[in-house]
């Protein structure tokens, strides 16, 4: 079976594909409505997820957002060990990591929110941060880019 994946990131690379990190070592994919319709089921596991790369963070290619379907979820890389290149929007992707869950309490989501809308450039209002959240995304280890 490992000739098996072996022989398809080769053919992969030979038809563009871009590979990052440790690479792949599971044989397939989650669909991401299954993961986070029981989100709490995979906590702590390796997954591998598929989809269509819809945002890359454009300070320093720490993470992107991956769509599946309906549902989206990020896949966050230790900054500096793995850099996702800013013009990934739209490729395919597939992904692989362990799924962490993150809770924050008020002052962290304000924080967190404020984080985000600097990287997007976007104003941000503190006062719309009423209580703390819960979110998930992957620790990534590797994915191949497609496309």
């Amino acid at each position: 079976m490992r000739i098996l994946i072996v022989l398809a990131l080769s053919v992969a690379a030979l038809c563009g594909a871009e590979k990052f990190g440790k690479g792949l070592t599971l044989q397939q994919a989650t669909p991401l409505a299954t993961i986070l319709g029981t989100p709490d089921e995979y906590v702590g596991k390796m997954i591998q997820v598929k989809g269509k790369v819809t945002e890359v963070c454009q300070m320093m290619g720490c993470w992107m957002q991956v769509q599946d379907g309906e549902k989206t979820l990020r896949v966050k890389v230790k900054d500096g060990e793995i850099l996702f290149p800013k013009n990934s929007a739209g490729r395919r992707v597939v992904a692989e990591g362990v799924l962490k869950k993150i809770e924050l309490n008020q002052q962290q989501a304000v924080a967190w929110a404020k984080h985000e809308a600097e990287e997007r450039g976007q104003k941000f209002d503190p006062a719309k941060i009423k209580s703390g959240m819960t979110m998930y995304q992957i620790q990534g280890t590797g994915a191949v880019l497609l496309d």
